[in-house]
């Protein structure tokens, strides 16, 4: 895929940043250049809804592929989005209508269907019985809207197909002992972030505080691995980078200094009993967030460390809203708090660093509330493709750990 804009559209996402954060947004680009050149790596750790919408998923899955990010860590949902396209198009009709059960309707009292060719349905009866009756009603209908929004979600038939996917992926987690992610990554399209890793040997993993979404995709993540597992393995992946961007994402304490990390987190037991842990300590933390207060909480940061040393409770310290993963961000004299638009930032940050480095990217996202996010977004739906069962089992048969 071509960029959709030129250097003029990056001009004016730059514009939209105030003169705080276009210097955070150089420090962080200096920082994650300056260790790529150095040999080190670069950890994302992302969020689900804005992530997909803006489509930094699959500008991080195109930095995956030009060698720029080599580790993520991302929530449930997001797994199921990128098993299902990442974004989809689809069209809303009156629920009561169709004839449904309005008592297990969601808000609204619709239903949505999946926008898809005979062709692709007629691929899809080869997985699933499809009940061509409801789809036929469907499509004879009135449509109250035809949107895009995160693929294989509500709507009928993607959103089944998923769930009922999940249940296929987790057997072969269990029977090979290996996360859920691994094995969905082994049939996602190569624009997704599980696709784009599984074809790089890059691990991505779905933290604990974000398995539950997603439906079945959640809870089979959930259940591929033990929690004791996923932990360690998100600590080694946290351990092996030097550079970490939080992306959109919340409860990221628990995350980045859980029960293995020595620094700002709770690994102190976990040493002394003789289990493998890691520090913090000169990493860099970049945090992409539209809350000015996480800007404050690190202006604040000896306020805060202050608060604790004391056993005082850090939201009275700093005397501002003060949401968890605030706090070893807050604290770390590493951390790098970029306030803005994920949608703008992002591909400020994927130019600049690939332009430091020599290094030429093909997809370049760009924010949805843009005629070049639209743009972008329907060259989603209409490219990234959902997983493809064959390519997953083809993978699986012929797996050797």
């Amino acid at each position: 895929m071509a960029n959709l804009f030129g250097l003029s559209q990056l001009d004016y996402f730059r514009d939209s940043l105030d003169e705080r954060s276009q210097e955070a947004l150089r420090m962080a680009v200096d920082r994650i250049t300056d260790t790529k050149k150095h040999g080190g790596r670069v950890m994302v750790v992302t969020g689900s809804g804005p992530n997909i919408h803006e489509g930094v998923t699959t500008l991080i899955a195109e930095l995956i592929r030009a060698g720029l990010v080599d580790a993520v860590s991302t929530s449930s949902a997001v797994i199921a989005h990128e098993m299902a396209g990442s974004l989809d198009r689809v069209y809303r009709v009156d629920a009561k209508a169709l004839g449904m059960n309005m008592d297990k309707m969601p808000r609204g009292d619709v239903f949505e269907f999946t926008c898809m060719n005979d062709a692709e349905l007629d691929a899809l009866k080869q997985e699933m019985p499809l009940d061509d009756e409801l789809l036929a009603k469907g499509r004879s209908l009135p449509r109250v809207s035809e949107i895009i929004k995160a693929a294989g979600n509500m709507a009928y038939p993607m959103g089944l197909r998923t769930e009922r996917l999940a249940h296929e992926v987790l057997a072969l987690a269990r029977m090979y002992g290996l996360p859920f992610e691994t094995v969905a990554g082994w049939g996602c399209d190569e624009h997704t972030m599980l696709g784009a890793a599984s074809g790089r040997n890059v691990p991505v993993m779905v933290t604990i505080p974000q398995l539950v979404g997603g439906g079945a995709v959640g809870m089979s993540i959930g259940d591929s691995i033990p929690i004791s597992q996923r932990s360690m393995r998100i600590s080694r992946m946290l351990a092996d980078c030097d550079v970490i961007i939080e992306s959109a994402v919340a409860l990221t304490q628990e995350i980045h200094d859980g029960p293995f990390e020595c620094y700002t987190g709770h690994g102190i037991w976990a040493w002394w009993s003789g289990q493998n842990t890691y520090t913090l300590k000169d990493k860099t933390l970049i945090r992409i967030d539209l809350d000015e207060n996480l800007r404050r909480a690190t202006e604040l940061s000896r306020t805060v460390q202050e608060a604790i040393d004391k056993g005082l409770p850090k939201t009275k310290a700093a005397k501002i809203p003060f949401r968890m993963e605030m706090s070893a961000f807050a604290r770390h004299e590493g951390s790098i708090p970029v306030v803005g638009d994920i949608g703008k930032v992002w591909p400020l940050i994927a130019h600049d660093i690939a332009q430091n480095l020599g290094v030429s990217l093909e997809f370049l996202s760009a924010s949805q509330d843009t005629q070049e996010g639209q743009a972008m977004r329907d060259w989603i739906v209409d490219n990234v493709r959902p997983l493809d069962v064959r390519e997953m089992r083809g993978k699986a048969e012929s797996f050797v750990k």
